[in-house]
């Protein structure tokens, strides 16, 4: 049967963007398929809770030597470990880890929802809970109050670590070496009042971790201005950061000591929602 031009031409688009991805169409395939026989391998141990090399390949389909190849893979990843005296795998310690990251999100997100609305009830602004993504700060969670109706939409934006309250807050309990790490990186300049200095941003992040929160004021946005404070997990390391933000002729010197102690008292009820202080 003759192809039409519409079938060649998407054949064609399919080709272009494989070898934009750096490979033929033939390794992009492999490539997907390896990674759908991972995830497999991974579920099949959920499943079983151990499972031997034969086991694996038969429910994969595969010959022993690729499941082979999977499972040392996943295990240099700590995805999967070997007992061995019997020679099975089981789901490794990696996995954990990654559960744990999603399970924090999940918990604050649920644990949140309370108490970033009554704190927006309250003080009539926007309140937002963000969490370390990387090199930024993202907002996971927000409400808004009744006097910050029209201000706009954080929930889902990467915001900079060195400009914003809640930023400030995360990066200044974060380890040293991660820390410095990222304060060598070039720091934008967003305003005026924007610190891009690496010297004067460590003095400020040491004055964040003694008070127990971090302000800024237009250093992100002119007119905009937000205080933060840490949410703590169980085992007291900072997991989130907790934000009240608005307009600075809101939160101006007279009424900023206010928003902060609630801020605060907020972050630390939801520290303690998460575990912290029993």
């Amino acid at each position: 049967m003759a192809r039409t031009d519409k079938q060649s031409g998407g054949d064609a688009g399919r080709a272009e963007r494989a070898a934009r991805q750096g490979g033929s169409g033939r390794g992009a395939v492999s490539a997907v398929q390896s990674v759908d026989r991972a995830v497999s391998v991974l579920e099949i141990l959920a499943r079983h809770g151990e499972a031997g090399v034969t086991e694996i390949a038969e429910q994969l389909g595969v010959h022993k030597s690729t499941a082979f190849r999977l499972l040392g893979v996943l295990e240099n990843r700590g995805l999967v470990a070997q007992a061995k005296d019997r020679g099975k795998y089981y789901l490794g310690a990696g996995i954990l880890r990654l559960a744990g990251a999603a399970a924090v999100r999940l918990d604050i997100s649920q644990e949140g929802v309370q108490v970033c609305r009554e704190l927006a009830d309250e003080l009539g602004e926007t309140v937002n809970i963000a969490v370390l993504d990387d090199d930024a700060a993202v907002n996971i969670m927000q409400a808004r109050g009744t006097a910050s109706v029209t201000a706009q939409n954080w929930l889902g934006r990467r915001t900079p670590l060195h400009a914003t309250s809640s930023g400030k807050v995360l990066l200044a309990h974060l380890p040293p070496t991660l820390r410095e790490g990222l304060l060598a990186r070039p720091l934008h300049r967003f305003t005026e009042r924007t610190v891009t200095g690496a010297a004067v941003l460590r003095g400020e992040l040491e004055t964040v971790v003694e008070r127990g929160y971090g302000v800024t004021v237009e250093e992100l946005e002119l007119g905009l201005a937000a205080v933060a404070a840490p949410v703590r997990a169980h085992d007291g390391e900072v997991i989130a950061a907790i934000s009240v933000s608005g307009p600075v002729y809101r939160l101006n010197a007279e009424r900023l000591p206010e928003v902060t102690e609630r801020t605060v008292a907020t972050g630390a009820e939801l520290s303690r929602r998460m575990g912290y202080g029993f």
